[in-house]
């Protein structure tokens, strides 16, 4: 099972390094002025990963989920934390996280339905323990 979020970090620093395909309009005008100019060097993934990540997340603004693409972008190309995307949408931390999962859980899917192998899955794959008696 992959790690979404750790998927989606990489991609993050991949977009804001080599550029997304994806055509963003922020449908929030904040966002347009608050994001950060600059980036700074974070883990990034292959190209290869990097084309079937976008095209994952491009399919959020085909099926019309553009307060989701917003969240993604924002939180995983621009690097700006939850509590932050919080306070610039006047809710609740908890309810960025959970549009976040929405987004992260569809984009996912979305690389499975594909079932497309990237090159960083062996990294990202999650570690799951069990119970010994």
């Amino acid at each position: 099972m992959r790690d979404i979020q750790l998927v989606l970090e990489r991609w993050g620093g991949w977009a804001a390094s080599e550029g997304t395909q994806v055509s963003w309009n922020p449908t929030s005008p904040m966002f347009i002025t608050l994001l950060p100019k600059s980036t700074s060097s974070r883990p990034s993934c292959c190209d290869n990963d990097g084309m079937i990540i976008d095209t994952a997340v491009g399919m959020l603004k085909k099926v019309g989920r553009l307060d989701e693409l917003d969240l993604i972008m924002a939180h995983y190309r621009y690097n700006v934390s939850k509590s932050t995307i919080a306070r610039w949408l006047k809710c609740s931390e908890g309810k960025v996280r959970q549009k976040l999962m929405i987004a992260e859980t569809f984009i996912d899917a979305c690389i499975l339905m594909t079932d497309a192998r990237l090159e960083m899955d062996e990294a990202t794959q999650k570690t799951i323990f069990q119970k010994t008696a």
